[in-house]
């Protein structure tokens, strides 16, 4: 069931995006060669501390997950897609870093990722971060009231697909609302014009994933939470929650700009 958040839930929900745009903020900017997944992890976890807010992330175990995920982040490293635990690993000059995080505030969640390069970066994996934000913006541009779901799915699809690029099958944005995940799902590829239609008040995660490779493929890693590109290429994720409202999507986890 997909429910309609009031005026005011979605206020209460940008509260809660404010601190997750505060926490990758500070992520990015703590984000060096030497510096470890676990101390990004202890970064956020300040900023969720600072502003009263839990994580959605700590201790959250879906049905495939072996194990309750033990961070409020989720750091993707080159060749991890999505869900990467974080670990003792120290950032390397050139890597690609993937961030996903989440907060509860008041009883409302937020969820949003970001994609970077750390020391000196590769031409290709900035066209790659560079794609899936412009994806990201292409799937926001199609979230108004009047279109469907299929129209923010085939906006995604189209930027990612046109640049080359592979998209994990199966995974993809979902509402946002009381609790992280919610109905509908929002996948990254679909056919304009179909699905649920859009309607004030409804408020989604849209979150491209992109396999540099060109292929689709990947693998579950022996953590039995991370997703591992199948060629070894990298990857990158762009993620923000987004309220379906009569004046236009509202980005309810947008970064100030630097």
């Amino acid at each position: 069931m997909v429910e309609l958040k009031t005026d005011t839930s979605l206020d209460a929900m940008h509260a809660a995006g404010r601190v997750v745009a505060r926490a990758l903020t500070a992520v990015r900017k703590a984000a060096a060669v030497g510096v470890s997944l676990l101390e990004l992890d202890e970064v956020a976890r300040e900023v969720l501390r600072e502003a009263g807010a839990s994580s959605p992330f700590l201790g959250y175990r879906p049905s495939f997950a072996p194990t309750p995920f033990p961070a409020v982040i989720c750091a993707s490293v080159n060749d991890a897609i999505v869900h990467g635990i974080p670990t003792r690993y120290r950032l390397r000059d050139g890597d690609l870093v993937s961030i996903d995080c989440g907060a509860h505030l008041d009883g409302w969640a937020g969820d949003s990722a970001i994609s970077f390069t750390v020391g000196r970066p590769r031409p290709a994996d900035l066209r790659l971060v560079d794609t899936a934000e412009r994806a990201l913006a292409a799937g926001i541009a199609a979230a108004v009231v009047g279109n469907r779901i299929g129209d923010i799915a085939h906006a995604v699809g189209r930027v990612c697909r046109t640049a080359g690029y592979g998209i994990p099958a199966g995974f993809g944005g979902h509402g946002v609302g009381r609790h992280m995940h919610e109905d509908p799902e929002v996948p990254n590829e679909g056919r304009a014009g179909r699905g649920l239609p859009l309607r004030h008040g409804m408020v989604l995660a849209i979150e491209p994933m992109l396999i540099g490779g060109g292929k689709d493929a990947y693998y579950e890693a022996s953590d039995g939470w991370t997703l591992r590109t199948s060629d070894g290429s990298r990857a990158a994720h762009a993620e923000h929650t987004v309220a379906i409202t009569e004046t236009g999507p509202r980005v309810l986890t947008a970064r100030e700009t630097p």
